[in-house]
């Protein structure tokens, strides 16, 4: 084996050591997958056996699902497994007013699994179901955003999604972002929690509550979609949270625009006082451009403002920005960088940035090692900057 593999390896083993034992957390259903070009939903059964399927699709749908069970999966049922082992530490030179515990001497390590279900009833609609588990959140892993919780495999989120017309698509589900038909015009895949939203993190709102949205293909690269996500125990009423947003894109050969508003209603009433609310609006805009020349990196760009609707102030505003540069080959592998800001920027404080760099190496087909070093400013006056240092082994199977 050559030294750079067995560099590379050697991280890879050193993750199995995490625990492994179930656990849950959440996990954005969004990538199980994306429905922001609903023409690229497929269908596909690696468990399907040719010769047992002797139903052909009909016109309308009939004879796709089987009358009869024979206790595997359905002809147009698919299942897709996924396990990450992690190890890393992160070093704040003694601060303890910023993590409440010196993270100096720590080097920790996790896991995270998860299982995706998908099938079709009519061959154009798609019922999702994400079950998932892990302990990956401590503080030297946490920034790899896997699943943490209780000690159980649980149901993380469902959604069932079917075509209205030929270009209008509906969705409906529980534990679902208000934005997961939305398009977002950024290509870096980076494996932080911090920079994955891409310099947007409150536009694409996120409740995680019950949810219903649908999204518009117009041709020509051009889409549109609204949707709305809110608390299962009180749907559009003032006592709980609603987020609401919309978005339009366009998507050409190598480079993509789009523009997103979204709105967070929420009670701010403590117990046994006064009734208030407030509302929480929020613009960001994506772009991204991938060079036709070999070697040159994608550039992915993002920017948002914000309003926070309980601040009683005149610094209410909020902004957040991000560039990230990546590569899909380097050497035999793919990786990059980003900066942006760490949390949004209050009007009137100084900007708190957030550097990464990552470089993912294939081991083979089912098995990636991926490690991360980050930087992450702090606020207070006098502080050194949080470093983070990682490694995660992801297999899919």
């Amino acid at each position: 084996m050559k030294l750079f593999q067995s560099l590379l390896v050697a991280p890879a083993a050193l993750g199995l050591f995490a625990p492994i034992s179930a656990s849950a957390s959440e996990v954005n259903l969004n990538e199980i997958s994306n429905y922001s070009d609903v023409e690229s939903i497929e269908f596909a059964n690696s468990f399907e056996d040719d010769a047992s399927n002797t139903s052909p699709l009909l016109a309308g749908g009939e004879g796709l699902v089987e009358n009869g069970y024979d206790g595997g999966f359905s002809s147009t049922t698919t299942a897709a497994f996924s396990a990450d082992f992690m190890i890393g530490a992160v070093y704040d030179d003694d601060n303890v007013t910023v993590n409440s515990n010196d993270l100096d001497d720590n080097v920790t390590a996790g896991y995270s699994f998860q299982i995706d279900l998908n099938t079709s009833f009519t061959g154009e609609d798609s019922l999702d179901i994400s079950l998932d588990a892990g302990n990956s959140g401590s503080s030297g892993v946490a920034e790899f955003d896997g699943n943490s919780g209780s000690e159980a495999l649980t149901v993380d989120g469902i959604a069932y999604t079917w075509p209205v017309t030929d270009a209008l698509t509906a969705m409906v589900g529980d534990n679902m972002d208000a934005s997961s038909l939305f398009t977002k015009a950024c290509v870096y895949g980076g494996p932080s929690n911090t920079l994955d939203d891409c310099g947007a993190p409150n536009a694409f709102v996120t409740n995680g509550g019950v949810m219903a949205g649908v999204a518009y293909d117009f041709g020509s690269g051009f889409t549109a979609a609204v949707g709305y996500a809110g608390d299962e125990t009180d749907v559009m009423n003032e006592e709980g949270e609603d987020d609401y947003g919309v978005n339009v894109a366009y998507t050409g050969d190598n480079y993509g625009l789009s523009l997103t508003y979204g709105l967070v209603e929420q009670d701010d009433t403590p117990a046994g006082t006064t009734e208030t609310a407030s509302e929480d609006t929020f613009v960001a805009f994506n772009a991204y451009y991938t060079p036709e020349t070999a070697g040159f990196p994608s550039i992915s760009f993002g920017y948002e403002v914000g309003d926070d609707g309980s601040v009683t102030t005149s610094a209410d505003s909020l902004t957040s920005i991000f560039f990230g540069f990546s590569w899909d080959e380097i050497g035999p592998g793919s990786g990059g960088f980003a900066l942006g800001t760490r949390t949004p920027t209050v009007e009137d404080t100084d900007a708190q940035y957030m550097y990464e760099v990552y470089y993912s190496y294939p081991i083979n087909d089912g098995m990636t090692v991926t490690p991360l070093v980050f930087i992450q400013e702090q606020s207070a006056d006098g502080v050194e900057s949080t470093k983070g240092y990682m490694v995660k082994t992801s297999f899919s199977f």
